[in-house]
């Protein structure tokens, strides 16, 4: 399974009727395609909060389990989107534990994401996820509308004929 490393690139702390979200963009590459994922508004500020770095006086859950996975000898390696069935999105937290053993832990991404950014594990997302659940990439679309009228109006102009003028004296 290919996976592709995506980077935050909004965060959305929503109120009242208003959904929180984040949506993740690919990380590098030709494309920028976005990833968005509905998320609750405690988590998405918990996510803000890990990237802002903000001091707490005392730990928050994210920085508890860091905290308890650092004492067990565990480091997060990175977080993986790994699918998405309507839309709920599943991740993975994947855990070095000794240098040869790498455990897979289900996690929601909205926690996952708020452990990745506060040790800079890289985030991913299967391609299956990035098939099935990103936005259009609307410039794309938009140079392909624009590439399409070129080649109608060049089409046109190049079967022009005097007679498609009227008579002719």
């Amino acid at each position: 399974m290919a996976l592709v490393r995506m980077d935050i690139q909004t965060v959305v702390v929503g109120g009242g009727p208003v959904a929180s979200l984040i949506v993740l963009r690919t990380h590098d590459g030709d494309k920028d395609v976005r990833l968005p994922i509905k998320i609750g508004a405690i988590e998405a500020t918990a996510i803000s909060m890990g990237i802002n770095g903000a001091p707490t006086k005392r730990p928050m859950t994210h920085d508890l389990l860091l905290s308890t996975m650092r004492t067990l000898g565990a480091k997060l390696e990175s977080v993986t989107i790994a699918k998405v069935e309507g839309t709920t999105f599943f991740a993975r937290l994947n855990v070095r534990v000794s240098d040869d053993d790498l455990r897979v832990v289900d996690a929601r991404p909205s926690d996952a994401i708020a452990l990745a950014v506060r040790v800079g594990a890289p985030i991913y997302a299967t391609e299956d996820v990035m098939n099935t659940a990103t936005l259009p990439d609307f410039a794309a679309v938009e140079e392909m509308e624009r590439q399409h009228s070129l080649e109608e109006f060049h089409d046109f102009v190049e079967n022009l004929s005097p007679a498609d003028f009227g008579e002719v004296e």
